[in-house]
């Protein structure tokens, strides 16, 4: 991986599978299930479900819905236009009661001033925190943002590695890091980006980008191996995907995300899918 580094600017999505497998060849040449060769335990890891930006109305409709399904937590998507944004949020609280848990992911939909709003607007209905409020170009606003919202900010877009991370929380710019392995390149870097937050004492989300079960199943020993890991946004099988090639894996008992009980990340992909991709030897 540190030679892939040295000579592939970026490309972090693909560098992750490569890493992936890595890990997985590791820990099944040890003997281990993924999580205990990163020196962790197995814990119950209970997802999210994200709502995607619609009308008030349908947003509150659909929260009821997962509220009704067993859903404990929601992620609620914003960041189109900020007063409605304020509406969405009151319709989906009173609509799922005020017991269930409520996050929000603008994903940098907002301006500085419009963030300021929403959050001060929004934080009268008990929103856990709000990730990515801004564009990552205004992240030197983040501190001014962090001090003005009641409520916690968490950076998604704005920390990518290790450095992104110590120098948001070294702004003392947000509250929480979520960590993708899609965006850190994979294991070995969220594993340094976790370093970083634990010692300074900022927890951190184990999130997802639509990828498959396999991933999916390596974001979840991940998240059981680190304390420091205390939210989960693991609900990317969960959104509609056209196949399920995977054998083993995780499974999702109702919105638990339980392990499977083998060595390495525990999941492979069925042959006769793999034999209609294209190939690259190098």
């Amino acid at each position: 991986m540190n030679v892939m580094d040295k000579t592939i600017y970026g490309n972090s999505s693909i560098k992750s599978a490569f890493d992936m497998a890595l890990y997985d060849i590791a820990a099944k040449n040890a003997g281990l299930p993924l999580y205990e060769f990163l020196g962790g335990n197995r814990r119950e890891v209970e997802t999210d479900i994200t709502i995607g930006i619609a009308t008030p109305q349908g947003m509150a409709q659909k929260a009821m819905d997962f509220k009704i399904s067993g859903a404990a937590v929601l992620k609620v998507k914003l960041g189109k236009d900020a007063k409605t944004d304020v509406e969405r949020i009151e319709q989906i609280r009173r609509a799922a009661g005020k017991n269930i848990k409520i996050r929000v992911d603008a994903n940098q939909g907002w301006t500085f001033d419009d963030a300021v709003f929403a959050l001060q607007a929004i934080s009268e209905y008990n929103i856990e925190f709000c990730e990515q409020p801004m564009r990552t170009w205004d992240d030197d606003r983040l501190p001014e943002l962090k001090k003005r919202s009641p409520v916690k900010i968490m950076a998604d877009e704005s920390v990518f590695d290790r450095y992104d991370a110590k120098r948001l929380i070294g702004a003392d710019a947000c509250s929480y890091v979520n960590i993708k392995f899609a965006k850190s390149g994979g294991i070995s870097e969220a594993h340094k980006i976790n370093a970083v937050c634990a010692e300074k004492n900022i927890p951190c989300m184990m999130g997802g980008m639509l990828e498959s079960r396999v991933a999916l199943t390596a974001f979840a020993h991940f998240a059981t191996a680190f304390d420091n890991v205390q939210f989960y946004d693991m609900d990317t099988c969960m959104l509609g995907h056209k196949a399920d090639p995977v054998t083993g894996g995780v499974t999702y008992n109702k919105f638990c995300v339980e392990l499977p009980d083998a060595v390495g990340i525990g999941a492979e992909v069925q042959q006769e899918f793999l034999d209609k991709l294209e190939k690259a030897i190098v």
